[in-house]
């Protein structure tokens, strides 16, 4: 990562008649850093990825990316940027490699160009054995390696990922994180949104935290946590309608409780020395779990809700 900003927002705003989508944010994205956008569906993530992608007009506030303005230079911007969409959008009657070429011509590289970038592609997507199957039958996890291998035959020097794991089983999610992480090592600048707390925290090296339009924090994933957070969290579950008669209970124990429908957080320090005090006091769960502290309940911290409310 080094100090060149690449993309510069101020008080940038999205609206669509009275409904305002992005409510003036400020950021700013360093070369070769992995940046995230962390928010539940519907917080203006991919409102503004679009600004940022050049294929939607600022309504109001300054944007600039790669140093150039997008309302005049969107041409130029888009030349140099990978964008990996929410949702595929593979030519399904082509095969893998046959994708990757056509989408090279669209920038105007040679023939002989696109073929050697293509299979520099498969490999990094690990899709060389399948390069010559159609896309239609291909996994999930393996038409969005396509997906990121296809938005990167340009070249870029900024990737935009929106959503980049959604409905990918677990072992999918953490080969593309691997395929990402490495994109990162070698300088490409990622700019991701998620409402994964987990991937949050295993790809960015900062992100914002958004929740209706609007940046609520800023930070790396463990500052965020440190500041918003308790070191651990204890989770308890109790049968159903019985949570409420253990809160008085509760009381005092960890720096803080939060009631969700389904079981009760206390925030603390020291978990294990949390729950022996809640034994000592007569409160004895269906089930108890000690775990760190993440993203999930630093965005509960300051909205009150949850990342998939």
């Amino acid at each position: 990562m080094t100090d060149e900003v690449l993309l510069s927002a101020r008080g940038l705003t999205k609206t669509f008649g009275d409904f305002v989508a992005v409510d003036g944010i400020d950021v700013e994205v360093r070369r070769g850093e992995a940046f995230g956008f962390l928010g539940p569906n519907g917080a203006g993530k991919s409102s503004t990825m679009r600004m940022v992608g050049c294929v939607s007009p600022v309504t109001s506030g300054e944007l600039t990316i790669l140093g150039l303005d997008p309302a005049v230079d969107g041409p130029r911007i888009r030349a140099r940027l990978g964008v990996c969409p929410q949702k595929d959008i593979l030519d399904e009657d082509l095969s893998v490699e046959e994708n990757l070429w056509v989408y090279g011509r669209f920038f105007g590289l040679t023939r002989a160009e696109v073929r050697r970038r293509a299979e520099d592609l498969l490999e990094f997507a690990q899709l060389t054995e399948r390069r010559g199957d159609r896309v239609e039958p291909l996994s999930g996890g393996m038409k969005r390696r396509l997906t990121i291998a296809r938005s990167l035959m340009n070249d870029p020097e900024v990737l935009l990922l929106d959503e980049p794991t959604t409905g990918l089983d677990p072992q999918a999610r953490h080969v593309l994180w691997d395929r990402l992480f490495r994109l990162k090592r070698e300088g490409v600048t990622l700019i991701i949104t998620t409402h994964y707390m987990d991937e949050a925290e295993q790809l960015c090296d900062r992100l914002v935290v958004m929740d209706h339009g609007r940046i609520v924090a800023e930070g790396s994933p463990r500052a965020l946590i440190e500041t918003h957070s308790t070191r651990e969290v204890v989770e308890l579950r109790f049968a159903v309608d019985e949570q409420e008669r253990h809160l008085d209970a509760l009381d005092g124990v960890g720096e803080r409780v939060e009631v969700l429908p389904d079981r009760l957080l206390v925030y603390a320090d020291d978990g294990d020395a949390a729950l022996a005090e809640l034994g000592g006091r007569g409160v004895h769960p269906l089930s108890s779990l000690v775990r760190r502290s993440t993203l999930e309940d630093v965005f509960l911290t300051l909205t009150g809700r949850t990342l998939v409310d």
